[in-house]
């Protein structure tokens, strides 16, 4: 077993040495190398030498794999990448709705290996997984979105994405096969559920049960993120092991029965879930698990561990960016590694009772999922969730009865409806209570913390250094590690405390980089204020971002939301932003092209507690030492010229944002307002052609230029508008380029 753990560990190590340092060209000779070393074991010692020799020959396939798999899986795809044509596809799964129609995974013909990703009308929400589409396309990489590194697409195994150029057709295809039973299954039970139970709850039913979070309302979902238990809505090994609980009830723990019902529950629970890497994870350990009495052998965590991430990355060597993928094995390694010693330490000579027994096991299985996992948050989410070792004490338990008495509900709801809604009313009485929980707990202050705090993540290196010193040091004993977690939250409280200090400028503004979009956030002496809350780009939410920031400075109320303009690439992540954080007043534009959007961030933002104040007349409000002065609509013609312009002044130092005002509507400005000389200026419409006009430049003369901008197909910023700022002399910063822009702003200097 030791043999094939350090075989499976040196090939993953591989793989993610090819996906993440080495180029493409390097592979084959990074995999010789790796032979010649195996080679070269042969003069070690016998026990050392079967180990390296292993070693080196995992390591060699794991690079020349990978190597083969991008000749003939990705490039042959990716190598019609910017052209149009016919394609024809089977659907793999249901359609989910977009902004501009549906889109679903889809089997591309003529490539038997890998997947595409189809973005069609919204007839595709009719159809189900085995029917083929026939249509024009557009084919684009999905390794690279405009100008983006994506993995979110390859880590899935999806290679291309196909953009419909109208005219589709469709067949019946392999639709009836049993091939696709898993996924007609999971829509059955997703409607059930709605049947079953009501809508407050149905989404949650549905997350929990086939990680389908489509359902799970944005105000359930932020409260689950902020309190530390959305890993509940991601299927996981912790639902897997709420099934096997459950057969292991249902058969009275008679093992071989439990195993030949479990065994094949996992595969079909895979399927209809999606096969998700943290779930194939799961069904693999549990796989060895309870197939290794039956074997006569004993079963082994680390090898299965090892097992399963070597079959993942086997099937599809780009998983190793999979972000599920990472955070599945990282918690899994802290649960074996770090667990066992955690609760060893908390129960120490004596002997100890159920209630303290409970309590350690919670707290230990919490840090020791944390553990690994915490740097990887940090990275991809930038939130470190303070109350989660309370949150999963809990409601972890909670959701251990609602997966399984909800699955149960849902099998009884389709032999008898009366029936799964009498059962419902457990799971749906623990629900309200998961729910609940959590938006008590996301109340709570400090309950996160977040790297938009710079100071943070210094401090979790220090953290980890901490403990490291105090696990090598001599005596073990449990005093080394209660003076460490005290040090640990002192100096947490610190860089808090110096995270909400760092602005103390007359005037901090920051752009926030949000992609293609605006977010301006303006601070003095305590006070804030928004300009704008918006991307285009859809895998940012502007409003989270907007928040974190808003929290890291101490910030428990928004004094003011001003929005230039109801463009979604400034709007966007209003209805977000209001979840998390009060707000004292709204100013904006009276009205909008798009009177849908705009009713409903009017309506996020009054549930936010702020009132309305239309900007009718030019209005100038204090914010600390600071003003603003909101200037009304001055031109015609749509959006972006009868949008408000916001200029913010601290003594003679002056900012001006004009939203997306092309040159026209710029002059109308200037003819309309007594504008002062400016320090710094927010480029207009993400740096486009037609704003930040020359007559504005020579009128008002910025020092400064920010250009809040990120992945698009519009060329912004334009080569004309950045000539036109170097002639000006203009110190050009961009959040594309630079992330967040922070710049203050004193009297004095």
């Amino acid at each position: 077993m030791r043999r094939l753990a350090v075989f499976a560990g040196a090939f993953s190590l591989g793989v993610f040495l090819a996906q993440y340092l080495l180029r493409p060209e390097w592979l084959l000779p990074a995999a010789l190398g790796a032979l010649a070393l195996g080679w070269a074991s042969f003069l070690l010692p016998w026990e050392l030498r079967r180990r390296s020799a292993a070693a080196c020959a995992a390591l060699a396939l794991a690079l020349g794999w990978n190597w083969l798999y991008l000749r003939q899986v990705q490039r042959p795809m990716e190598a019609l990448a910017g052209t149009e044509g016919t394609a024809v596809m089977t659907l793999l799964d249901y359609a989910e709705e977009t902004d501009y129609g549906a889109r679903t995974s889809v089997k591309l013909e003529g490539f038997p290996l890998g997947k595409a990703v189809y973005y069609g009308d919204v007839s595709l929400l009719e159809l189900e997984p085995g029917q083929t589409v026939t249509g024009a396309v557009r084919f684009q990489s999905a390794a690279r979105v405009r100008d983006t590194d994506v993995t979110s697409f390859t880590s899935k195994g999806a290679f291309l994405l196909l953009y419909g150029r109208g005219g589709a057709s469709y067949a019946s295809g392999t639709a009836g096969s049993l091939r696709w039973l898993p996924a007609r299954l999971g829509r059955a039970m997703a409607e059930k559920i709605r049947q079953l139970y009501p809508e407050e709850t149905a989404g949650f039913l549905t997350a929990i049960l086939t990680g389908d979070k489509s359902g799970l309302s944005e105000e359930d979902g932020i409260a689950l993120s902020e309190a530390g238990l959305y890993h509940i809505m991601a299927v996981s090994g912790m639902h897997c092991g709420f099934l096997l609980t459950l057969v292991t009830l249902l058969t009275g723990k008679r093992r071989r029965l439990t195993a030949a019902l479990t065994l094949p529950l996992l595969v079909f629970y895979a399927l209809l879930t999606g096969g998700s890497p943290s779930v194939v994870r799961a069904c693999v350990m549990l796989t060895f698990l309870l197939a290794a009495p039956l074997c006569r052998r004993d079963s082994d965590p680390p090898t299965a561990l090892a097992a399963a991430l070597f079959l993942i990355l086997l099937v599809n060597p780009f998983a190793a960016a999979s972000v599920s993928l990472q955070l599945s094995f990282a918690a899994m390694a802290g649960l074996l590694w770090l667990t066992p010693r955690l609760m060893k330490t908390l129960a120490g000579e004596r002997p100890r009772g159920r209630v303290f027994r409970f309590f350690s096991a919670s707290f230990s299985t919490t840090m020791g999922a944390l553990v690994f996992t915490t740097p990887l948050t940090a990275w991809y989410f930038g939130r470190l969730a303070l109350v989660s070792p309370l949150s999963n004490l809990l409601c972890l338990w909670a959701a251990g009865i609602v997966f399984m008495a909800g699955l149960l509900s849902v099998a009884a709801g389709f032999l008898w409806t009366p029936l799964g809604a009498a059962l419902a009313l457990v799971p749906r009485a623990l629900a309200g209570y998961i729910l609940g929980a959590a938006r008590l707990l996301a109340g709570i202050p400090y309950h996160a913390v977040y790297y938009t705090n710079p100071y943070l993540k210094y401090w979790l290196v220090f953290a980890y250094a901490l403990f490291a010193l105090a696990y090598v040091l001599r005596p073990k004993n449990r005093r080394k590690y209660a003076a460490a977690a005290l040090l640990a939250a002192l100096t947490l409280a610190v860089t808090v405390e110096l995270g909400r200090r760092r602005c103390r400028a007359d005037l901090d503004v920051f752009f926030l980089d949000v992609g293609q979009g605006q977010c301006v956030l303006l601070a003095s002496e305590g006070r804030f204020a928004l300009v704008d809350c918006g991307s285009g780009n859809g895998w940012i939410s502007a409003g989270d971002i907007a928040a974190d920031h808003l929290a890291s400075l101490g910030c428990k109320r928004l004094d003011y939301l001003i929005l230039t303009h109801y463009d979604s690439d400034h709007v966007s992540g209003v209805t977000a932003l209001a979840e998390r954080v009060d707000v004292g007043a709204l100013l904006a534009p009276e009205t909008a092209e798009d009177g849908e959007l705009r009713e409903r961030v009017l309506s996020a933002a009054e549930a936010a507690g702020a009132g309305v104040m239309p900007p009718e007349e030019v209005r100038t409000i204090s914010l600390g030492r600071a003003a603003l002065t909101v200037y009304p609509p001055v031109g015609t013609g749509g959006d972006n010229q009868e949008g408000l312009a916001v200029l913010a002044s601290a003594g003679e130092l002056d900012l001006l944002v004009t939203g997306d005002m092309d040159r026209a509507t710029e002059r109308r400005l200037l003819a309309a307002c007594e504008l002062p000389d400016l320090e710094v200026l927010a480029a207009g419409h993400h740096g486009s052609r037609y704003s930040t006009s020359e007559e504005l430049l020579e009128a008002l003369g910025p020092e400064t230029v920010c250009v809040s901008v990120g992945s698009n197909s519009y060329g912004h910023p334009s080569e004309e508008t950045l000539e036109r700022l170097a002639r000006q002399g203009c110190a050009v910063y961009r959040t594309d380029l630079h992330g967040d822009i922070h710049l203050s702003l004193n009297r004095e200097n």
